[in-house]
């Protein structure tokens, strides 16, 4: 039911006029609020690798009251941490798209369509990244020089095949291979 009314036609019949919180894509976010439709029109596109991390990104500072008709069709992951309850960060993006290395506290993540590539490095090892380049750039221009031992940790999720888990205050990074529908469920 969820991955059905999360599919383009249904998200723009339901919340298409509805203003969304966009996020830039570099590791010290700003925000911009447009209207759903319009993202999906004129900013959802692949991006190209010279692209500046100030691009942006619909992911999170979701408006839990008026996307409740969608939410409350997902079914979170069965896993918990002890002492945490968890927050709902939905989003779209295109091919190209992503967020460059962060870090912030534990949670899950599951893609409903398209293909999510994630990079990871432990709290004591910060990657070597341009906070206001694209992950894009750096998969193209710095991941292909790095020498193995500091090669991040790195997995691709798909729709229905698995839900990661992002370890608390772990760096990591996102890719869209696609475009991509996904949630992460932020333990707090």
């Amino acid at each position: 039911k969820f991955r059905s009314l999360c599919s383009k036609s249904s998200l723009l019949a339901e919340f298409g006029d509805r203003k969304v919180e966009l996020s830039t894509a570099n590791t010290y976010s700003y925000k911009k609020h447009v209207p759903f439709q319009e993202y999906v029109d004129v900013l959802l596109r692949p991006q190209a690798p010279d692209t500046l991390g100030s691009t942006f990104y619909f992911f999170g500072g979701n408006n839990l009251t008026e996307w409740h008709s969608l939410f409350k069709h997902y079914e979170p992951p069965p896993y918990v941490l002890p002492h945490t309850e968890g927050a709902y960060s939905f989003g779209i993006a295109g091919p190209g798209t992503g967020v460059p290395f962060h870090w912030h506290g534990p949670g899950f993540a599951e893609v409903i369509y398209g293909k999510k590539r994630w990079f990871f490095y432990p709290p004591d090892l910060e990657p070597h990244f341009d906070p206001n380049r694209t992950t894009l750039s750096w998969v193209t221009e710095t991941y292909p020089h790095l020498p193995e031992d500091e090669a991040p940790l790195e997995c691709t999720i798909k729709p229905g095949e698995q839900v990661l888990y992002f370890p608390d205050r772990w760096w990591h990074a996102t890719l869209n291979l696609d475009t991509s529908v996904f949630i992460s469920t932020f333990l707090g």
